[in-house]
């Protein structure tokens, strides 16, 4: 079993550098880290995060600074009532006793109520109802999780994809609809509108350029027909389209 993960720590890794050249990193030579996506990742990652919440909870961290863990393989979140900053030092301090490191880059203290942060692609801070104008704490699709979609929508719709229709539209319909899935908590509508309108534009050049289409292509592909007769996915046919908000938001809720 050792001799198997030893493995699975010390593949190469083929990454694609900014002007698109692709070269190997990793292996034998490796000595820190996992493959990014390897397969024993998550389980060593679980193993340790393990250790942190069993401390976590033993000595009390909850009970000391009113917090509560989120955690998901990796990557955490301590929310804390006071005493942000020592919760922070005792957490830097007991992964450095079992051999690991914070990333240092993507972590900080803030208040939430007044600054966002970014966990697990959502924003989580303050935000203000198109409504009302009054500020709540909320959660929305961030930045990059919008951009990563437009880009998978992208990769899908490329000009040298010459597949039958079918077969472009089902893995593209997959990749939307999971996105759709997983961001329908919070203030999701403006991202989601936002990807929806892009994915229609781009399904248009897409069908213009391979049916030769001059123009933009609104009078040959309406919306009518992307989402009927060609079977895009629609976001207004997927739960939570639209948001809830709240009736009246009038200073900021304890969070």
């Amino acid at each position: 079993m050792l001799h198997l993960i030893k493995m699975w720590l010390k593949t190469p890794v083929a990454e694609t550098d900014e002007r698109g050249n692709r070269r190997l990193s990793g292996g034998k030579k490796a000595t820190r880290g996992t493959p990014q996506g390897g397969v024993a990742s998550p389980l060593l990652a679980n193993i340790y995060m393990h250790r942190y919440i069993k401390a976590f909870r033993k000595y009390g961290l909850d009970r000391r600074y009113g917090a509560v863990l989120v955690s998901y393989a990796d990557d955490f979140v301590v929310l804390c009532r006071h005493g942000a900053e020592e919760a922070l030092e005792t957490t830097r301090r007991w992964m450095t006793s079992i051999g690991l490191m914070l990333n240092e880059t993507k972590t900080r203290v803030c208040d939430a109520r007044c600054e966002p942060f970014t966990f697990l692609g959502y924003t989580f801070g303050p935000m203000y109802s198109p409504r009302t104008g009054g500020r709540y704490n909320g959660a929305q699709p961030s930045r990059k999780a919008v951009a990563r979609i437009k880009e998978r929508i992208r990769q899908h719709l490329r000009p040298g994809n010459q597949a039958p229709w079918e077969e472009v539209v089902d893995p593209l319909n997959r990749s939307v609809r999971g996105w759709a899935a997983y961001f329908n908590y919070g203030s999701s509508w403006k991202a989601r509108d936002a990807v929806q309108r892009y994915l229609c534009q781009t399904v248009r050049r897409f069908l213009c350029r391979r049916h030769k289409v001059a123009g933009g292509g609104y009078r040959q592909f309406p919306e009518a027909r992307l989402f009927g007769e060609l079977g895009v996915f629609c976001f207004a046919a997927s739960p939570r389209s639209r948001p809830r908000m709240p009736a009246r938001e009038t200073r900021p809720r304890a969070g």
